[in-house]
């Protein structure tokens, strides 16, 4: 196996790591914050503590794996997760739901770093192998979904007070993505590129394809976190138990990344904006299903297509962004991208706790269907431009 592919597995390996711990969060991060926020209109405030602290450190993260190189930044960065974890359990010890805060905060800032296992493979790939190497790294997560939910049923009430096992079984995880990141072999920026800083951002920001690809990618974040976030809740308050939310994540996670293994080769095939224009049609049918009834399988099917959903947009997003800089230029690039991404994330997750405990899961269903509008719109304009073509790479 040579060394990108071995990079690309290993990669994808600390990607299901990543992604059992995010599951796990997603399930229990509103539940825990439900049962310690003073009013239940701030359950979700823990989660959107958990995007903010991504947001404020996605870019300090980029420059600083431009200055370390990818491998040692990311290793630092997995590791801050673990005081973050050990902040939440003193938090549940305690019945702080503020110190919750704080830990889930702490978390995001790890998660951060974990968001750029993409970036470090398609960095070392060809062009041509770039949006399979994306696609596959994510395609990790599948492992990770099942395994976070799995391991989540078997501890949430393992210690007392509950959750509080959950929290802490999110330490292995860490603990072998760190094994995994030790023993990839990624290179070190070249000293030209760790110096130069290229265009700046806004001229970089005004491409149209950068425009599309962030707008595209961290709208379609934004929708799926909105209505993961709440499926939880609203799964509680329709007398569900959390085994059943659990499992529904558990699906939704599977929805995410199982389409890893081809959305690469139908970028390739089909070209980025047709997938990434399906990505938004399947997250509008997502929200479809959810409309029409509230039983286990209507969370279900409904949050599956809005997994595969967001993997189009999020798959397609990223190789399109690729196409728009330079190597000098790409911690700022993916820097600003990913800062978007996040700030989506945050408003969406705390919006949702607010709006699925004030006005019900419909109105959830129903305000997301614009911002998909939106995509759909800039997707088709950018293919009326005839902007997106394989060669065209920022020059």
């Amino acid at each position: 196996m040579d060394s990108i592919h071995r990079n690309v597995a290993l990669l994808a390996g600390c990607q299901a790591m990543l992604l059992a711990v995010n599951s796990t969060l997603i399930a229990i991060n509103g539940l825990a914050g439900l049962a310690l926020a003073p009013m239940a209109s701030l359950a979700t405030v823990p989660v959107t503590c958990w995007v903010i602290g991504g947001a404020l450190t996605t870019a300090p993260a980029s420059l600083y794996m431009k200055r370390v190189g990818r491998q040692q930044g990311l290793l630092y960065g997995i590791a801050a997760g673990i005081p973050g974890i050990l902040i939440c359990g003193a938090a549940l010890w305690l019945q702080s739901f503020w110190l919750l805060c704080a830990g889930t905060l702490v978390m995001g800032g790890s998660n951060a770093f974990g968001q750029y296992y993409r970036f470090a493979a398609a960095d070392a790939a060809s062009a041509d192998y770039r949006p399979t190497a994306i696609s596959l790294v994510l395609a990790g997560g599948l492992v990770g979904g099942i395994l976070g939910p799995a391991v989540s049923r078997v501890t949430v009430d393992a210690l007392t007070p509950r959750f509080m096992g959950a929290y802490l079984a999110l330490i292995g995880f860490i603990l072998v993505a760190i094994e995994l990141l030790r023993s990839t072999r990624l290179p070190e920026p070249p000293a030209h590129d760790a110096s130069a800083s290229g265009r700046p951002l806004a001229v970089i920001a005004a491409q149209p394809e950068f425009v599309v690809a962030v707008t595209s990618g961290a709208i379609g974040y934004g929708v799926m976190n909105f209505l993961m976030t709440s499926t939880p809740i609203a799964m509680g308050a329709c007398g569900h138990p959390y085994d059943d939310a659990a499992w529904v994540i558990a699906s939704h996670v599977i929805g995410m990344f199982a389409p890893s293994f081809f959305t690469g080769r139908l970028i390739t095939r089909l070209g980025v904006l047709p997938v990434m224009f399906a990505g938004a049609v399947l997250e509008v049918a997502a929200i479809a299903i959810a409309l029409s009834g509230v039983a286990v399988a209507h969370f279900a099917w409904s949050l599956v297509l809005l997994g595969m959903g967001w993997n189009f947009l999020y798959v397609g997003g990223t190789a399109l962004l690729t196409r728009t800089y330079r190597p000098e230029e790409r911690a700022k690039a993916q820097g600003a991208n990913e800062f978007v991404v996040f700030a989506l994330m945050a408003v969406s997750s705390l919006s949702s706790g607010l709006v699925v405990t004030g006005a019900g899961w419909e109105k959830v269903n129903l305000l997301a269907l614009p911002p998909l509008g939106v995509v759909m719109a800039a997707v088709l304009w950018l293919a009326w431009r005839g902007r997106a073509r394989p060669d065209s790479v920022a020059a």
